[in-house]
């Protein structure tokens, strides 16, 4: 038998009291709790269903191996690398040449380049070895490479690769690579360091000015 209107009303009116009762309760622990939510905070401030941003990277710039290395310097040294050839710098090829070791024959340099050029000035004692004519002078050059600790090719430098081909000559002779050195600088540096230079043939104890 349904209810009438007074019970329907007495119902809600219990169902509310209870509510509120139960509100405040909930309102008084929250306060009382150490953990209860702050109801003046905004938990969700404007903007917050945004994706969090991930720091940005920051990637430090290449450092290069040698800085006071010119680019044709290294580009040198690269192309001799590429060769299996190993490189020496002009303080070390007028190192070997003062070692008393290049006056017995264990340290040897051999100028690459071509006749003309070896008679006008070389570097004191070096051996010539044209590579585009080596049956003149590869027969002799080659006993005495072999016979030595190091062995010192040189052209005019920078961009030449006349002696590249002579030291790969000599290696392919059978001069280990161990002792092998190629003198990128060649002749045109070792003159502009006012360095000896010797004129005509080998020993010939002609310095030019």
């Amino acid at each position: 038998m349904p209810s009438s209107k007074s019970d329907i009303r007495a119902i809600v009116t219990e169902a509310a009291i209870v509510v509120i009762a139960g509100l405040g309760i909930g309102l008084a622990a929250n306060e009382l709790s150490p953990r209860g939510l702050a109801l003046s905070r905004n938990y969700f401030p404007a903007g917050t269903n945004q994706a969090p941003v991930a720091p940005r990277q920051v990637q430090a710039a290449p450092v290069a191996a040698d800085t006071n290395e010119s680019p044709a310097a290294a580009e040198l040294s690269e192309r001799l690398r590429g060769k299996g050839l190993r490189e020496l710098k002009r303080s070390q090829a007028e190192a070997l040449l003062r070692d008393l070791r290049s006056r017995d024959g264990r340290i040897v340099f051999v100028d690459a380049r071509n006749p003309d050029d070896y008679q006008d000035g070389h570097i004191p004692g070096a051996y010539e070895l044209d590579p585009y004519h080596p049956e003149k002078e590869l027969g002799n050059v080659l006993p005495v490479c072999l016979a030595a600790e190091k062995v010192v090719v040189y052209c005019t430098g920078g961009d030449c690769e006349d002696s590249d081909t002579a030291a790969i000559l000599l290696r392919d002779g059978g001069v280990p690579g161990g002792k092998l050195f190629v003198y990128g600088g060649g002749i045109t540096e070792w003159q502009a360091a006012h360095l000896p230079v010797e004129t005509g043939v080998r020993n010939s104890g002609i310095n030019s000015k």
